[in-house]
């Protein structure tokens, strides 16, 4: 077995034995691998083809047993668009796995490099956005909405008290002020864009390309039923696309409409047409949504880590410094002046862009 840190090396003991109650994998060597998100230690099954997530905290709130039951949901229901990992097993919440674990299938494939690999991505969203909307009593435990647009405004505003403390220069803490009046101005309209399965975290550094050129989308934990624009947006939005080390690049605005344009030839052409005038609206959003966050990680990162039985933690204790000092830069690069006039500059030029 190979440890990165004191952290990892309690969590990993814990699978070892669940593996052995589990009865298959047991006794397989393990290896850890580099912690490069806030949510999950990722461990090989080494030379299974299967790999361990084990829970850091849960990014959507929930307790670790309702938090295993949400993952072990979003991967069972994603898995049919044939663009992301197999479920391979569930380990339960036990006492050396606090928050459970995940077995699915190891992804091998090299990171996404943007602009080459837009058309691949864009690929891989409709598959899963084309996928049949469940019946409303299906839906769970998978967030499902009444009205998901007002849902999300109310995520934004909860993200947005941390606004305040998170030492915004003016002119930042101005342009969040007239974003969130913009969406609430929009939520106010009586028009919503149609709803599917969406993964809500579909940003670059989440794909891997296999040999085939089909892009895989690794990261499942936030789906919900909710609009098809908001993927489109975490997967090309400068606050996404330079994010991940190994996944990055700036793209320009003609690059952006490009992709949107792919999607839509990848999907039914109804959901092409009634999607499309939320192009814009659901990437200003998801921009606000991004940036809100990172005034609540600026925040919440300087608190002690909790209890394993609450459910978000987004404290630093609970990561590897590295990704921590990582997080930390792009935190501080996307709060800045620079940073968010870019990212007003593109939404103004895209909707010329964009016109059919």
């Amino acid at each position: 077995m190979t440890t990165r840190s004191a952290r990892s090396s309690a969590p990993v003991e814990g699978l070892r034995e669940a593996l052995r109650a589990h009865g298959a994998w047991a006794g397989v060597p393990l290896e850890v691998l580099a912690d490069t998100g806030l949510a999950h230690l990722h461990v090989r099954l080494v030379g299974t083809g299967v790999l361990a997530r084990i829970p850091k905290q849960s990014q959507v709130g929930l307790e670790p047993a309702a938090n295993l039951h949400h993952q072990q949901a979003c991967f069972a229901r994603a898995q049919a668009g044939g663009h992301t990992p197999r479920l391979l097993g569930v380990l339960p919440v036990g006492q050396g796995l606090p928050r459970g674990a995940l077995l699915v299938q190891e992804i091998a494939g090299r990171p996404a490099d943007l602009p080459r690999d837009l058309d691949a991505v864009a690929q891989a969203l409709a598959a899963l956005h084309a996928l049949p909307l469940p019946r409303a009593q299906d839906r769970p435990p998978l967030q499902d909405a009444g009205d998901p647009l007002r849902q999300l405004h109310a995520e934004i505003a909860a993200q947005a008290a941390f606004v305040p403390r998170a030492g915004l220069p003016v002119e930042v803490h101005d342009a969040v002020r007239t974003e969130l009046e913009a969406l609430a101005a929009c939520v106010a309209l009586p028009d919503r864009p149609p709803r599917c399965l969406v993964a809500f975290d579909a940003h670059p550094g989440n794909f891997l390309l296999r040999g085939s050129g089909d892009a895989v989308l690794v990261d499942l934990e936030k789906c919900r039923y909710s609009y098809p624009g908001l993927d489109l947006a975490h997967a090309s939005l400068y606050t996404s696309t330079t994010w991940d080390v190994t996944a990055r690049a700036v793209l320009t605005p003609a690059e952006v409409a490009g992709f949107y344009r792919r999607w839509e030839r990848a999907v039914d052409t109804g959901l092409a047409a009634a999607a499309r005038p939320w192009h814009l609206p659901l990437r200003r959003a998801m921009w606000l949504w991004s940036i809100t966050w990172c005034c609540k990680w600026r925040t919440a990162s300087a608190g002690p880590r909790r209890d394993p039985g609450h459910g978000e933690d987004w404290s630093a204790a609970n990561s590897d410094e590295a990704l921590v000092r990582h997080v930390r830069e792009r935190v501080d690069h996307y709060l800045s002046p620079q940073a968010v006039a870019s990212v007003l500059d593109e939404l103004a030029r895209l909707p010329r862009m964009l016109a059919p």
